[in-house]
């Protein structure tokens, strides 16, 4: 079997070393690879969020006459989950061959691909390139797609205007066109709290968040068994999940706040908008209820993260180029969100294909398989030469 190359190696060994856990800042990460675009002449723009603690890169690698719009985009996320309560084998952020495997956090998702990237700048400079090659990184996006709305604006602001966008998420380089959206709420309740013996003084927030969270379960079985059905998917219809509650201080208080997390993944057909509004519908009825015995209470529906699905068309050209860059044809579509879907919605055809199996992702002894690099080695060689024709 053939070995990364040293560079590809290097540069993510060095990605895995800096932890880019989405809760802390993933600057250093930044600012190393503005160095490295530098040495080569290429200028960055960074769009930070609005503590100043992170920040989106997007750079322009120019064809060879100069232009800068068109083109494709490489786009991947800096960020990686936690490895708290994790067992480890090794240093996490070290990261360690051990058979034909790489271990580390980020190998697998998504620092791989970034590293394999890097490692081309020399091969993505040099090139006779017909059209530019645009490099995309997010932060946040293991929280919700967060830090890719202002990047992704960015570029239609910039009005680069590329024809195509490849998001290196981990697909064991199959090329994927569809993925569902994602969507995640927190519905917060607040009553009136009173002893539990005098439970007509208080308004209990416990008993109305419930109410709602089984409002979400009725939503999800009548999309579960009378909706929009999609058999490429594992889960063929829109999925959704009360995935945490809080509410109360004590057995003998009426509670005055309760907190009811949810979230929602979509099909490509489902309007988002309008099924988001039947949950600030259903908050808006139950405060109504809740102030009708005390002016003091509410309800709201915040949501914390979303990004819509991906439904690329097989007939895109960027499907075209992603097989002729070697990624395996699927029609499979993917449980997983990603960035694509901020891409697809912004007019830019996108398709998912990265090295690594989403299996490994946020686990434990997260790996990369070494043929995986080596295969994204060889679709950015190829990117670069079908781009040069």
């Amino acid at each position: 079997m053939p070995a990364p190359s040293e560079a590809s190696m290097k540069e993510i060994h060095e990605l895995i070393a800096v932890d880019t856990t989405s809760r802390d800042s993933n600057l250093a990460l930044i600012e190393n690879v503005v160095k490295k675009l530098d040495a080569y002449g290429i200028s960055s723009q960074l769009i930070h969020n609005e503590e100043g603690t992170k920040a989106n890169l997007l750079a322009t690698i120019p064809a060879a006459d100069g232009t800068r719009t068109g083109g494709i985009v490489l786009s991947g996320h800096t960020d990686v989950v936690p490895v708290d309560g994790q067992n480890w084998s090794s240093d996490p952020f070290d990261a360690q061959v051990r058979g034909d495997k790489l271990y580390g956090r980020g190998t697998c998702d998504m620092k791989g691909y970034l590293g394999v990237i890097l490692a081309k700048l020399d091969q993505l400079t040099g090139a006779e390139l017909a059209e530019p090659i645009h490099l995309a990184l997010s932060y946040d996006e293991e929280v919700g797609c967060v830090g890719a709305v202002s990047l992704v604006q960015k570029i239609v602001d910039e009005n680069l205007a590329p024809r195509g966008c490849f998001v290196g998420e981990p697909s064991s380089m199959r090329a994927i066109r569809g993925h569902k959206s994602m969507n995640v709420f927190r519905t917060e309740f607040n009553g009136v709290a009173a002893h539990s013996s005098l439970p007509s003084e208080g308004v209990n927030a416990i008993s109305y968040a419930l109410r709602f969270a089984n409002f979400v379960e009725e939503v999800s079985a009548e999309l579960r068994n009378n909706g929009p059905r999609d058999e490429s998917f594992i889960e063929p219809t829109t999925t959704m999940n009360v995935n945490k509650f809080d509410g109360g201080i004590a057995v003998n208080t009426i509670p005055s706040q309760a907190v009811v997390f949810f979230e929602y993944r979509s099909l490509a057909v489902v309007d988002r908008e309008a099924l988001t509004a039947r949950f600030r519908e259903k908050a808006a009825e139950l405060e109504a209820e809740m102030r009708a015995q005390n002016p003091a209470c509410s309800a709201s529906v915040q949501q914390q993260a979303g990004a819509p699905g991906l439904d690329t068309a097989p007939g895109e050209e960027v499907v075209a180029l992603a097989a002729a860059c070697g990624a395996i044809a699927t029609d499979e579509k993917v449980t997983y969100g990603t960035e694509a879907g901020l891409f697809s919605a912004a007019g830019i055809p996108t398709v998912v294909c990265g090295p690594g199996d989403i299996a490994q992702a946020h686990a434990p002894d997260e790996f990369i398989e070494l043929e995986q690099i080596v295969a994204c080695e060889s679709f950015i060689d190829s990117l670069i030469a079908q781009l040069s024709s």
